[in-house]
C-alpha cells in the first residue's frame, strides 16, 4: 500500500506543473482489488502527499453502476453524493474527486487525468475529434459530458465497447473541452504516453504555424490599473477586493472547460467596466465578471488575491487555447446546458472553495 500511495504521489507531482494542470485541476488514483486512494476534491496535484489520497470501498464505489438515479439533476447529485461519501475509508476527511468514479473503471493501476495546455488546444477545436483519431488511433475519444455521475457512466459504456472491440481497455481517454486520461500498471507507462502525446501535438502546432504563447501585450500603466481597479471596486465591492493586470490579448470569446469557468467564469467583460456595463452583463449572465478585457489590458477580479490571480491565469490560458485551436478548424466552446452545469453544479462550487482556501 506504501509503495503504491509513494509512486502516485511522485506521478502527481511530475504532472502537477503548468505544462499538465492549472489550479485544482486534474486528478489521480491508484488502486488494488478492493481499495481506490483517489485525489482530494479541489486540492493541488503539486502538494500532494501520501496520506492525503482518499481511501474508498470499491465495492461500495460500485453502487453507482447499478442504481437508478433519479431524473432531477440536483437529486441525481444529491444521490452520487452520498454513495461516494459513505464509500470513503477510515473516517478519512477528505472529499473525493468528483470523477472517483471513472478513475475505478479503469482496471490499470495507476491513473493520471490532467488538462494539458496543447492539449485543450484539440479538445476544444471545431475538428478536434476527428484530428485526435487521426494522431491518436489508439486512444478512445469521447464526446462533452457534464463531469461527475454523467460523464463517468458514459466513459465506463464507452470503454466496455472499446474492450469489446479490442480484447483490451484503453490506455488514453480524450474527454471533449475537459482533458485526457492517461492508465497504465507500470509509472513508466504513463510518461511514455504522455511524452508521446504532448510531442505529437507541438509538432502540429509547428506545421501550422501557430505560436504556443497567448501574445499578450505590454502591462497597463500604474495609473491605468488603479483607475480600473477603482471602477470595479465601486461597482462590485468586496468581490473586486483584488485586481490583477496583464497586457491585453483576445481572451477566449465563451467557455472553453469546467476549469476555466470554475477559475475565470464562463465569459469576460469586453470594454470599459462602467457601472452601467457591470450592471448588463450581470443582467445577461447572472451573476458579476471575474475577467475585463480594455483595449489596454486584461484584469483579473477576486475577493482575494488568488482569485484575482487565478482569475487572470485562467484567462490567459484561454487565450492559448482559442490560439492553439486553430490548427484544428478553430475554437469550439462548450455550449449553454455544459456551462450552465457547471456554474450550478455544487460539485464545482466546492472545489473552488477549497482551491481559493474557503474550506
Amino acid at each position: 500500500m506504501n509503495r503504491l500511495k509513494n509512486t502516485i504521489t511522485a506521478l502527481s507531482h511530475e504532472f502537477g506543473t503548468a505544462d499538465y494542470v492549472r489550479g485544482g485541476g486534474g486528478n489521480t488514483s491508484v488502486k488494488n482489488a478492493d481499495t481506490l486512494w483517489v485525489k482530494p476534491s479541489g486540492a493541488t496535484l503539486g502538494g500532494m502527499r501520501p496520506e492525503d489520497f482518499v481511501p474508498m470501498s470499491r465495492r461500495k464505489l460500485a453502487e453507482l453502476y447499478t442504481c437508478t438515479p433519479p431524473a432531477d439533476p440536483a437529486a441525481r447529485e444529491a444521490m452520487v453524493k452520498k454513495i461516494m461519501t459513505g464509500a470513503v475509508l477510515g473516517g478519512h476527511g477528505g472529499r473525493p474527486s468528483v470523477e472517483a468514479q471513472l478513475h475505478d473503471s479503469f482496471e490499470a493501476t495507476y491513473i493520471v487525468h490532467t488538462h494539458p495546455t496543447f492539449v485543450t488546444g484539440l479538445l476544444a477545436a471545431a475538428a478536434g475529434a476527428s484530428a485526435c483519431r487521426g494522431m491518436f488511433p489508439e486512444a478512445l475519444w469521447l464526446d462533452y459530458a457534464d463531469p461527475g455521475y454523467t460523464l463517468s457512466m458514459a466513459c465506463r459504456k464507452a470503454m466496455e465497447e472499446y474492450a469489446d472491440a479490442h480484447g483490451h481497455q484503453p490506455d488514453t481517454v480524450f474527454l471533449q473541452n475537459h482533458g485526457v486520461f492517461i492508465a497504465g500498471d507500470n509509472p513508466d507507462d504513463i510518461r511514455r504516453i504522455y511524452q508521446r502525446i504532448m510531442d505529437a501535438l507541438a509538432g502540429a502546432y509547428a506545421e501550422a504555424g501557430i505560436p504556443t504563447d497567448p501574445a499578450i501585450g505590454p502591462r497597463p500603466l500604474a495609473a491605468r490599473v488603479e483607475t480600473v481597479s477603482a471602477m470595479l471596486r465601486e461597482a462590485m465591492g468586496a468581490a473586486a477586493a483584488h485586481v490583477r493586470a496583464a497586457g491585453s490579448f483576445d481572451v477566449a470569446e465563451g467557455p472553453i472547460s469546467p476549469d476555466h469557468i470554475v477559475y475565470s467564469g464562463s465569459f469576460s467583460l469586453g470594454g470599459e467596466p462602467t457601472a452601467e456595463a457591470l450592471s448588463a452583463f450581470r443582467e445577461k449572465h447572472g451573476r458579476a465578471p471575474r475577467v475585463v478585457a480594455t483595449a489596454e489590458g486584461v484584469f483579473g477580479i477576486g475577493a482575494t488575491e488568488r482569485q484575482a490571480a487565478m482569475a487572470l491565469e485562467f484567462a490567459e490560458d484561454g487565450a492559448l487555447v482559442r490560439r492553439l485551436a486553430e490548427a484544428f478548424g478553430g475554437v469550439r466552446y462548450m455550449d449553454e446546458n455544459a456551462w450552465r452545469f457547471i456554474e450550478s453544479w455544487e460539485g464545482e462550487a466546492y472545489r473552488a472553495r477549497v482551491a481559493f482556501g474557503d474550506q
